[in-house]
């Protein structure tokens, strides 16, 4: 029996359904937002990369979902999931994907770039780990401008073999600063298996060793993100310093939305498939006496708000020329301004 079902089963009268319920909601939502985000590059609507999270909605939901509307994230290139459930805007961030008029950064950004700064997103990142520190500097500029505010960053598990996670987390246990720093590990490192490229015992061991207090859950069960994580926020309102989240996940597509994933086992896969959070969560609610036309409804209203949000993103004007220019720095002729 899963965690969800022992609760739900045994204590369903103390399951708080409405809340879990709308988490149910943001979970179909990032699923149907994804999907149809892979169907866009089929009718090259996006030229590029998509790097979808499907199979992981419960990182995203059970953490966003958390947070204070003017509370700081920043994420990955795997981010759509963690920005919709921040609270941004569906159809601006379908617009820019498709590189249109009104998308969150003016169809600048796409979708390894994605920001909204209105709900507190500073933006995913196409440089593994390279939100750590941007993370440290963004929670010490909160602490410096005496804010209550909290930061919190997502990064997968290959980032913990890259710089940045040493950096920033020293940076941020040594100034005390409230990050809270979240592992979403789905085993893969693009096309390798982390594992067999990570010494030791992986990403809570080594937050450990820095003194950060470290909490590792099944990234595929809701109620263990979901607590997990208002514990580490209530650990960093109360200025107990920077915590650190290891959320185990998995990922049901290749690194992007073309990579057929040969190199992945079948048997791990299925075994993952079985676990899908999106079902758990379903289970847990129908034991807890939700009733199967709510759940149903869930799936069904994501799907048909996204199918609506997909056709305006694709019918929405591409922007102003003129647009490319702005919020570009204009430092002048470096030659002119040498020689003059």
């Amino acid at each position: 029996m899963t965690t969800l079902q022992a609760v739900a089963g045994e204590a369903g009268a103390n399951l708080d359904t409405d809340r879990f319920t709308a988490m149910l909601d943001m979970m179909w939502r990032i699923r149907a937002f994804e999907e149809l985000a892979v169907r866009s590059l089929d009718e090259k609507l996006v030229l590029g990369a998509i790097h979808p999270s499907i199979g992981q909605e419960a990182c995203a939901a059970g953490i966003c979902c958390n947070m204070e509307r003017a509370d700081l994230l920043l994420s990955t290139h795997r981010g759509h999931g963690h920005t919709l459930a921040k609270g941004a805007d569906a159809l601006a961030m379908m617009r820019e994907l498709f590189g249109r008029d009104g998308g969150t950064c003016g169809g600048k950004g796409g979708s390894m770039h994605i920001a909204d700064f209105d709900v507190g997103m500073l933006g995913a990142n196409g440089v593994v780990a390279a939100n750590i520190t941007i993370a440290a500097g963004a929670a010490h500029a909160l602490k410096l401008r005496g804010e209550k505010r909290v930061v919190v960053c997502i990064f997968g598990d290959g980032a913990i073999n890259r710089g940045p996670f040493l950096e920033g987390l020293n940076w941020a246990k040594v100034f005390d600063l409230p990050v809270l720093f979240v592992c979403e590990d789905n085993n893969f490192s693009a096309t390798t298996h982390t594992g067999v490229m990570t010494a030791g015992p992986g990403a809570a061991a080594r937050a450990q060793s820095l003194g950060l207090p470290a909490r590792s859950v099944d990234g595929n069960d809701i109620l263990a993100v979901d607590a997990a994580t208002r514990t580490a926020l209530a650990a960093l309102h109360a200025g107990e310093g920077p915590q650190f989240l290891h959320c185990k996940t998995y990922r049901m597509t290749g690194h992007t939305a073309v990579d057929p994933a040969g190199y992945r086992d079948q048997a791990e896969v299925e075994s993952w498939r079985e676990r899908d959070p999106i079902a758990r969560l379903g289970e847990a609610l129908r034991l807890a006496g939700v009733s199967a036309a709510r759940l149903e409804e869930a799936r069904t209203k994501a799907y048909a708000e996204m199918e609506e949000v997909y056709a305006t993103a694709r019918d929405t004007a591409w922007p102003d020329v003129a647009g490319a220019y702005r919020d570009v720095q204009d430092c002048g002729d470096p030659q002119v301004r040498a020689f003059s």
